[in-house]
């Protein structure tokens, strides 16, 4: 039986004390916040969204770029001086609607059921006008190195995320709507164009769906193949899981032996080499393709990508490395990926609790203002940077700390199964994480 957020939220049972509690009411803080200005904030690369930005940058690649970086790069909030317009993102949307279903697993609370299904419903009310399938791209004009995405112009890695809330949706809702709205967008995501490469056991498609891209993104592909998969292991579809892991195996044969990714291929197309969330998607995506298809293929470059990702892009004090080979400027989506792929680490292969307790104890020592209820979106050498960005900074948390919570730090749910586990890893998932809670603590290589 569910209960009101309120009650659910006093009469949590035993293995809900202490810092549990206090990360609850951190989640519950941040959910807030987005919710006062009815989910709508301002994003990381929102700078055309200025009428005078957006004039500046014309029809330039270079001048767009330029626009962007100047709102992006500033060290305070220049977006009201310059009229760009807050928004509702899509993926955004996601990130929130996966936290409130997670915490209504947690708890019980119909309030966060009900809020998770009027953000889904939004979603699929709302999706890039003029294509086929559902899909969801950003609201704003958006110029990438190697494209440039008109407003709502969709694209594969919103389309994964709103299509990862949709499921978990599904499964915990148990609302048919959102399996629907799950298979359209994974239509779009293996059907609309660019395929990049393809032989018989690989491929790999383009970030957006435009027929001129030749730029190789690498999370892109991983994030489309593990949704396709979980997709198919859902709905009894072998040909999506089959799709599903030509996806993923591209991705893997492109891991360094190192165990890394660059962000592009060639790898020098972009400056970016190993960053710390682009890292995360991609471990994510292996391990959610493992579990869904029953699979160890990839097990191995799992466990080499994990290891590399915890010692190279988190320093030993938890604090998250903006690239393998440069701390600043710590950024607080990469915080909230390691918080989220250590706490799926720990759930699944039952080590990573550890190291996503550190990483949320950095974040919130040093990127969380209490008073307002936000999270910083970045520290670099010698302070912080204030910006209030809704979906970088509260969005993503607000996943890790549900993440953190249902996977590292609740107890026994009060609510439905966490989504995303074949049957029988259901029946033992909660019995795992309590007797990992005393499992003995493991040591943290110091390298960076």
């Amino acid at each position: 039986m569910t209960e009101d957020r309120h009650t659910a939220t006093a009469q949590r049972g035993p293995g809900a004390k202490g810092a549990g509690t206090q990360h609850l009411d951190v989640l519950d803080r941040v959910l807030q916040v987005a919710r006062s200005d009815n989910y709508q904030g301002y994003s990381k690369h929102d700078g055309l969204n200025s009428p005078l930005l957006a004039r500046v940058g014309g029809g330039s690649r270079l001048r767009r770029l330029g626009a962007i970086q100047v709102v992006t790069r500033s060290p305070v909030d220049i977006r009201p001086l310059v009229g760009v317009r807050k928004a509702r993102n899509a993926k955004g949307l996601s990130l929130f609607a996966r936290a409130l279903l997670a915490r209504h697993r947690i708890t019980g609370s119909a309030d966060d059921a009900r809020e998770a299904r009027e953000l889904l419903d939004w979603l699929i009310e709302h999706p890039a006008p003029d294509f086929e399938w559902l899909c969801w791209g950003y609201p704003y004009p958006w110029q990438d190195v190697g494209f440039f995405a008109p407003r709502d112009f969709p694209n594969r890695v919103v389309t994964s995320f709103v299509g990862q809330a949709l499921l978990d949706g599904y499964e915990t809702l148990r609302d048919g709507r959102y399996l629907d709205a799950a298979r359209q967008a994974v239509r779009f995501l293996l059907e609309a164009p660019r395929t990049l490469y393809e032989d018989d056991e690989r491929r790999c498609v383009s970030y957006v769906p435009d027929r001129s891209i030749d730029w190789i993104v690498m999370d892109v592909s991983a994030l489309a193949g593990a949704l396709a998969a979980r997709l198919g292991a859902l709905t009894d579809e072998k040909e999506l899981a089959r799709e599903g892991g030509r996806l993923v195996r591209y991705v893997v044969s492109k891991q360094t032996d190192y165990g890394a990714w660059f962000y592009a291929d060639p790898p020098s197309a972009s400056h970016i080499t190993h960053d710390n969330y682009h890292t995360g998607f991609i471990l994510d995506a292996i391990l959610q393709y493992g579990l869904v298809t029953a699979s160890d293929e990839f097990e191995s470059a799992y466990r080499r990508g994990i290891e590399f990702y915890e010692r190279r892009l988190f320093e030993p004090d938890g604090a998250a490395r903006f690239m393998s080979d440069r701390r600043y400027p710590v950024d607080i989506h990469g915080c909230a990926q390691g918080i989220i792929t250590f706490s799926l680490q720990q759930r699944h292969r039952g080590a990573g609790a550890e190291t996503a307790t550190q990483v949320l104890r950095w974040t919130l020592g040093h990127m969380w203002d209490p008073r307002s209820g936000w999270f910083y979106y970045q520290r670099r050498r010698g302070y912080r940077t204030r910006i209030r960005e809704l979906r970088w900074c509260q969005g993503w948390m607000s996943w890790a700390l549900a993440s953190y919570l249902e996977n590292c730090g609740m107890g026994e749910p009060r609510g439905a199964a966490a989504p995303g586990l074949r049957s029988e890893e259901r029946a033992t998932s909660d019995e795992g994480r309590r007797r990992l809670k005393g499992a003995p603590r493991r040591a943290r290589s110091t390298a960076s």
